[in-house]
């Protein structure tokens, strides 16, 4: 394999690697604090190792002991973005092969960032309050400390002590010790995962079934729709995938729907996908976010990326599973529609970085940089499309033979774009013809190109229609058309999706009173799909209709998602900018640290 260079981690893992992490905290919800202890044990890479390094990032370092007996630390000044490096002596220089036990007694602080602490009256009920985590990517170093990076996995035992019910990134192993109102929720993960994995969430949450081996986890007042939305698909979307990679190795697939500030579509955490409420739209139109969120069970947890400049790996090959999960529901033509929704992204992303900037590569330089900065729709679709490049360069019959051997090979381990090439040129080099095709990849162009690629030849079947209305707005003051709700009846929220973003491409925007008579016809204000109302306003907002103001800052008060926020505050902002910093100041607290 590739040496492994992070530049996102302070930490020694060339010289120590942990092999098991012990998470045994209390979550204080008056004080917004996580306290307890965290113990790893590591195993020496190489002779004469006399200092262990960790990350951390706005901890409060209380004690420190390296096996069994108190040790010598210190933490470093902060070096931005990477916080704190916690440095621990060891008594005795050691020796490759040996063990190391480390116990950091620590805290969190009011400045971590993966963490989102929720008064009662930001959740639904108002009942309860909340607190969930998001540590992707470099944000686990600020809930405990860890050599934080992909490169490095390892198995895991988590307790965790609160007054709600609690879920973390595991198989739940019970409940213990009551004591002054509170439980210990006990975890086990015996598949090695990165520190960006570890996830836990706690608050008024309650439990249903949707499949033999899933629940959904929820709100009490919303998991009657939550379970009405999941249930019966996410059991087709396991068996779709094991078909195509192979048996599904983390035994439970769960999902969470947390409240609306969660920033993310979905977040793969082992055992317990995080989900925004956005996908529940109560017609199972953005169940596919499940799909997504179900493929990286394979790729990024079970094989994932070893630094984040390699993120496609994990990103491109999920997108890829999830649309060829798509496919086998719904048709092959899904592939190409979701694909071309893909596309209308990766293209826009291109356009806000600049086509020649650095985050618009397939492998980026993150050195001294926020893996944050760089995170946009482009590694997911770049990468996409080049899996595709290869599946029709290749052949879908041999392509589909070497997908299964990629995971097994590198199951539970963590792998470079240098890794993915050796080991397909590996794989089919006894056969002629696909070696003589991939010896046609220009990799460093792949690899190293900024902007956008070829555009691939997508089947436009599904999306023809929408373009041919779309080119019907376009000439409506010129035209004879009469727009009427017959125009979209039928459509799946998808093809609405596309209709809305072909309308945002247009040349000129249309009229304030275009947007006005679209939303009479088609009712798109009233609609509980963010996906469609998020984009409709994008329509109204380009065309700087003032009636949409409103509705955009009432929109920005409930979604918390990253994806709908930061396009519609960019917007807001070019239309009424004392609107959008009045919208901002006034659900600041609602949104997650790393969407602010």
């Amino acid at each position: 394999m590739a040496p492994i260079t992070d530049p996102n981690t302070l930490s020694n893992h060339h010289s120590v690697v942990t092999q098991s992490t012990c998470v045994d905290v209390t979550l204080d919800f008056e004080s917004s604090i996580v306290s307890g202890y965290v113990t790893l044990t590591f195993k020496a890479l190489e002779d004469g190792v006399g200092e262990v390094v960790l990350d951390t990032s706005y901890l409060d370092i209380k004690k420190v002991a390296v096996n069994g007996k108190e040790a010598i630390w210190t933490l470093e000044d902060r070096t931005e973005p990477y916080g704190s490096a916690l440095k621990i002596c060891l008594a005795e220089q050691t020796k490759a092969g040996e063990s190391i036990e480390a116990t950091v007694f620590y805290s969190t602080t009011d400045k971590c960032t993966a963490l989102q602490w929720m008064e009662p009256s930001q959740t639904s009920n108002k009942k309860h309050p909340y607190m969930f985590s998001q540590c992707q990517a470099i944000h686990g170093r600020s809930l405990y400390p860890c050599q934080d990076t992909p490169a490095v996995k390892s198995v895991f035992d988590i307790s965790i002590r609160s007054p709600y019910p609690v879920v973390a990134s595991g198989l739940p192993r019970g409940t213990s010790d009551f004591e002054a109102g509170t439980l210990a929720y006990k975890f086990r993960q015996d598949i090695p995962i990165p520190s960006y994995l570890l996830a836990v969430a706690s608050g008024d949450i309650a439990s249903a079934s949707i499949g033999p081996r899933s629940l959904v986890y929820t709100g009490p007042e919303e998991l009657l729709k939550c379970k009405t939305e999941l249930e019966g698909d996410v059991e087709k979307f396991i068996e779709i995938a094991e078909k195509l990679i192979y048996p599904y190795p983390w035994t439970t697939y769960n999902v969470l729907i947390l409240p609306p500030s969660f920033p993310y579509g979905g977040m793969e955490n082992p055992n317990i996908t995080f989900a925004t409420p956005t996908i529940i739209s109560g017609d199972k139109s953005n169940v596919d976010v499940i799909a997504h969120e179900l493929a990286h069970s394979w790729s990024g947890n079970l094989v994932s990326n070893a630094s984040w400049e390699h993120f496609w790996l994990n990103e491109g090959w999920t997108v890829y599973i999830e649309r060829r999960i798509q496919a086998a529901l719904h048709g092959p033509q899904y592939f190409d529609f979701s694909a071309i929704i893909g596309w209308k992204a990766f293209k826009e992303s291109v356009e806000l970085y600049g086509e020649g900037h650095d985050f618009t590569k397939m492998v980026v330089d993150l050195k001294g940089k926020d893996p944050d900065d760089a995170f946009s729709s482009i590694p997911y679709e770049k990468g996409f499309n080049f899996l595709y490049y290869l599946d029709r360069l290749i052949g879908r019959e041999k392509w589909d033979t070497f997908i299964p051997q990629y995971f097994k090979t590198y199951q539970q381990k963590s792998l470079t774009s240098f890794d993915f090439k050796d080991t397909l040129l590996e794989f089919f080099a006894s056969d002629s013809e696909a070696s003589a095709a991939l010896a046609t990849v220009d990799w460093d162009t792949k690899f190293y190109s900024p902007g956008l690629p070829p555009k691939p030849d997508f089947d436009t079947t599904l999306v023809d229609v929408c373009y041919a209305l779309a080119q019907c707005w376009e000439s409506i003051d010129s035209a004879q058309f009469q727009p009427n709700p017959a125009d979209i009846a039928g459509w799946s929220s998808g093809q609405l999706v596309v209709f809305l973003e072909a309308i945002t491409d247009l040349a000129l925007p249309l009229s304030k009173e275009s947007v006005e008579i679209m939303k009479d016809a088609y009712k798109f204000l009233e609609s509980e799909n963010a996906e469609i109302l998020s984009r409709f306003l994008t329509v109204g907002l380009k065309a700087k209709d003032e009636n949409i103001y409103p509705a955009t800052a009432e929109a920005l008060g409930k979604w918390g998602r990253m994806k709908f926020v930061r396009p519609l505050f960019r917007l807001l902002n070019d239309c009424d900018r004392e609107l959008a910093v009045a919208t901002f100041r006034k659900n600041e607290n609602f949104y997650h640290p790393i969407c602010r």
